[in-house]
């Protein structure tokens, strides 16, 4: 078989080693450089985490991550997934029924009281005696960019793979080809879509309406006050008041990250990657309610992010536009940790074989668009 995969992330990449690996011939194409930076998943950090705080579905979907990822790591070479464990903060009540989905997962997992958690990080403030938080010692964080370095590099050195680098694609068809701006054609037995937030563009109108983007910034963070706590810090969520607030750790060499969900907004296209001011403060601001001894010169860059959302679903969307065509539609803000088994999944798609199960609704029981409904090509 041959299949076209379109979008140079961490989707499209792991899903064309899938497909070759399974004996077919890919045609790899993308926008901009293999792998893009401008790609959503193209960072310095991504956490692998199993429990999403007041989501069961969800957590139980991302028990076997880690071992994914170790396994993904194995496969292409080089280093990138890092086991720096996360820690998860929560409110008093929750925390009995959080352990008890992360045990039913069979997930190592270690409940923290306030003072033990102040004790393991001092570098972060704001914590009662009564604060628990929930440590996953086995969950890690993905150096992104390596990891997506890696994937291109087995990619180009197959003989399977024809990549398409800087070709951007303007029209997917039901008769699995697409369309290059330059006027040329890559057609398949699939395609498959991973575009991130371009691929609004190529869907039809009817579905791509119905998606929306989001921006995120992020700030990185290099600390001079408690050096041993951040070397060996986990990532942590749930920090602040309203416990929308997240640290990456500095990991091989990185600066530690920090963001919130209050610095995600909705936006209507894509544009700029510069951080404007009052996005910098914000979280600045947060920061300094969250960090001891915080220091604002210690902020040393800031970075933007976009992604797309399905509103009315929950997670990833997955979408078959017609026989053999397939568009991972909606990203969200988590689909990196989930890369290896989506990819999984698209693969089989593609190939015509049973998809192995994500656990994730929305990609186990795709939409489908058929040529009778609005906005299809």
């Amino acid at each position: 078989m041959r299949i076209v995969v379109v979008g140079g992330g961490v989707i499209g990449l792991l899903t064309a080693v899938d497909c070759v690996r399974a004996g077919a011939q890919v045609d790899l194409v993308e926008q901009a450089a293999i792998p893009s930076p401008s790609a959503t998943s193209y960072d310095q950090h991504r956490v692998v985490r199993t429990l999403h705080r007041g989501e069961q579905p969800l957590s139980l979907a991302a028990a076997g991550l880690h071992e994914a990822w170790v396994e993904t790591e194995r496969r292409l070479g080089g280093r990138f997934y890092y086991r720096s464990g996360v820690l998860t903060v929560l409110a008093a009540p929750d925390v009995e029924s959080e352990l008890a989905v992360l045990n039913q997962a069979g997930v190592p997992v270690r409940a923290l009281t306030g003072r033990e958690l102040s004790e393991r990080c001092p570098q972060l403030r704001g914590f009662t005696s009564r604060q628990p938080a929930v440590l996953e010692p086995a969950a890690g964080t993905v150096r992104a960019d390596r990891a997506l370095l890696a994937a291109a590099r087995w990619l180009r050195g197959h003989p399977a793979v024809r990549v398409h680098s800087h070709r951007r694609v303007t029209r997917v068809a039901e008769s699995a080809s697409v369309v290059l701006a330059d006027g040329g054609v890559l057609s398949g037995d699939s395609v498959v879509v991973a575009a991130g937030p371009w691929s609004r563009e190529l869907l039809p109108a009817g579905l791509s309406e119905g998606l929306t983007l989001k921006r995120q910034t992020m700030l990185s963070y290099t600390p001079s006050s408690f050096p041993a706590a951040w070397s060996r810090s986990p990532a942590v969520l749930g920090l602040g008041a309203t416990r929308d607030a997240w640290l990456m750790p500095p990991v091989a060499g990185t600066p530690v990250r920090l963001s919130a969900a209050s610095a995600c907004r909705t936006v209507a296209e894509l544009t700029d990657r510069q951080t404007p001011a009052e996005w910098r403060t914000h979280l600045i601001r947060r920061f300094s309610t969250v960090l001891a001894a915080f220091d604002p010169a210690a902020v040393t860059g800031a970075t933007e992010g976009y992604y797309l959302t399905d509103e009315a679903g929950q997670g990833p969307l997955l979408v078959q536009l017609g026989d053999g065509v397939w568009a991972f539609a909606a990203c969200g803000g988590m689909s990196f940790k989930f890369g290896p088994v989506l990819a999984r999944t698209l693969a089989d798609r593609a190939l015509g074989r049973t998809p192995g199960l994500t656990g994730l609704t929305s990609v186990d029981q795709p939409r489908q668009l058929t040529a009778d409904r609005p906005g299809t090509t």
